[in-house]
């Protein structure tokens, strides 16, 4: 069956000119002339029949069609790049291990450990990428993902590797103007997207009524909030693990020493169909006897 798929080289030159609204600057990055880049973008505009820039005021602009057919072939062309740098680490001896990581997490607690498991398993090529919330197995290239919530990602198989323990955490200023664990509903919470009712539920164990706990500055990453701690705009709940640093440098500083056991955990996550494979097998052991090592 014949397959509608345009010459490579002019997906290639659509993607480059579509990033950079521009042939000339898709000609410089692609070592080709601008009228060799403008030649293949028509030459794809039309086998599609379909018009993808329009000049404006000599400003070169996708079309409506353009703009949605970029994004679909920017992520096309990043996956064969993906699937092609795969496949040729099979020259080597070594096994392939594409792990999706919480960015935080792997910054200050899985990355520093990895030296330890390339040594104990030097056959295993361990990818990292980053993905921040559950994502379906099938449409991404990865093989496992760390997961901090509940163990309810369907079709997965789900290994629990640890709880964390929360702490408020501010900068020094702030943390000499707190006299009683009640002020801390008078000043700026930092949030977390992911983790929404975290103050809501500290509040809760520690006995304080706080009407504002859901209020507050909302960042994607803890990583940004433990920096937004640190420049002084409000206090964080953070897990005591991923601030030892700053606490130890006296970036950070904990006003009130009262931790609480998160209701959630985190996880090694695979899908099923992966559960024979080698490289995970060898990782599940070597991460849970991290965990469990603290």
């Amino acid at each position: 069956m014949r397959r509608f798929i345009p010459s490579t080289s002019c997906l290639i030159a659509f993607d480059t000119s579509a990033r950079h609204m521009s042939f000339t600057k898709a000609a410089n990055e692609l070592h080709m002339t601008q009228g060799a880049v403008s030649r293949q973008v028509a030459i794809l505009e039309e086998y599609l029949n379909v018009k993808l820039f329009e000049r404006i005021n000599r400003r070169l602009i996708l079309t409506e069609a353009g703009r949605d057919y970029a994004a679909q072939v920017s992520t096309i062309l990043k996956q064969i790049e993906m699937a092609t740098f795969q496949v040729m680490t099979y020259n080597s001896l070594a096994s392939v291990l594409n792990l999706a990581i919480l960015p935080t997490f792997g910054v200050k607690w899985l990355i520093p450990r990895l030296a330890k498991f390339a040594a104990a398993y030097p056959d295993v090529l361990l990818n990292l990428s980053t993905e921040v919330l559950p994502f379906d197995f099938n449409t991404r290239q990865v093989d496992a993902a760390i997961h901090f919530g509940e163990p309810d990602w369907p079709d997965t198989v789900m290994v629990r590797l640890m709880g964390e323990e929360v702490v408020p955490v501010c900068s020094k200023a702030l943390a000499e103007g707190l006299g009683s664990v009640g002020d801390l509903a008078n000043v700026t919470l930092l949030q977390h997207t992911t983790r929404p009712q975290a103050w809501q539920d500290w509040f809760r164990h520690v006995g304080v009524d706080c009407p504002n706990a859901l209020s507050g500055p909302r960042f994607e990453q803890l990583a940004m909030v433990i920096q937004a701690a640190v420049a002084g705009m409000g206090v964080a709940l953070m897990p005591k693990f991923m601030v030892e640093t700053e606490i130890s440098l006296g970036q950070l500083h904990v006003p009130f020493p009262l931790a609480v056991k998160s209701p959630q955990s985190y996880y090694l996550v695979y899908p099923e169909k992966n559960a024979g494979k080698a490289a995970i097998l060898k990782f599940r052991e070597w991460i849970l006897s991290e965990a469990q090592g603290g």
